[in-house]
């Protein structure tokens, strides 16, 4: 599908307006860094429109996000400014390759029998343990494992068990209607989650579909496909354009199955663990 006129700058102005309301955004160069809470960092991003960005520019944001106590992170377009990969390599960050992808058709998708999807509400007793559920999903790879996670020590069981998570930002995001999340239920017991992230661009109602995990031994069977078919179809009730960054190639190809179409890719440099 061809990139449309426009697409990628609103997207990049999405990206940038997102921080303001939970957080204040420093400038280093021609980076944006918005400083806030540990619970919803927000990744450094080229500042729309600015020139480009050096290694000391870099530097400069990750040691900003290093005395937050944030992760450090920087995300920019590949089809965006050239050379920012070199300049982030040379300051230490690995650099992931994440399709990103836009709706385009509305695709039905089957869902497995005695499967509902649900709205989550701010006020949800459980929502502590929505986000643990993503945590565990997120541990264990897509196909790493088949079948039940084992609960040997060291694994990543998939039992919604203790430490409990912060809620705090995340209820207030969701009562202001800056996150939309839905959960997926089977006999009572949640095994999937995921959300998207509505605003106005410039008139232009755009929203993000994040954090869509499968605990592992629920995989297969569509469950991930259907909660983000859902979320596209309840983003499209009030705004224009939905989009996502697919995890890999593969990922990206189940979500052309449902609806989604490939633009361009978007890159995410983070500090390589050794």
């Amino acid at each position: 599908m061809p990139i449309r006129p426009g697409l990628l700058d609103r997207i990049e102005r999405y990206f940038a307006q997102s921080p303001l309301p939970d957080t204040p955004v420093r400038t280093v160069g021609g980076l944006a860094v918005p400083v806030g809470t540990p619970e919803w960092p927000y990744p450094a991003r080229p500042v729309p429109g600015g020139g480009p960005v050096g290694r000391d520019d870099v530097e400069a944001a990750l040691a900003i996000q290093r005395a937050a106590d944030l992760p450090e992170a920087v995300e920019w377009f590949a089809e965006r400014n050239p050379g920012l990969g070199q300049a982030v390599r040379a300051a230490g960050l690995g650099v992931d390759e994440l399709p990103l992808l836009v709706a385009v058709d509305d695709v039905e998708v089957t869902l497995p029998e005695g499967v509902r999807f649900y709205l989550v509400g701010a006020d949800d007793p459980q929502l502590a343990t929505y986000q643990r559920l993503a945590q565990l999903a997120f541990a264990v790879p897509v196909g790493a494992v088949e079948g039940p996670v084992s609960s040997a020590p060291g694994a990543a069981p998939d039992r919604l068990v203790d430490p409990p998570q912060p809620t705090s930002v995340l209820r207030e995001r969701i009562a202001a209607g800056r996150t939309v999340m839905m959960v997926a239920v089977e006999d009572g017991t949640p095994v999937a989650v995921g959300s998207h992230q509505p605003q106005d661009v410039d008139g232009h109602g755009m929203s993000e579909i994040v954090g869509v995990a499968t605990l592992p031994r629920y995989r297969g069977r569509g469950l991930g496909a259907g909660l983000a078919s859902v979320l596209v179809e309840h983003a499209h009730e009030t705004v224009e354009t939905v989009f996502l960054a697919a995890g890999d190639d593969d990922v990206a190809r189940v979500y052309e199955r449902v609806g989604f179409a490939r633009i361009g890719t978007t890159l995410v440099g983070e500090r390589v663990s050794g």
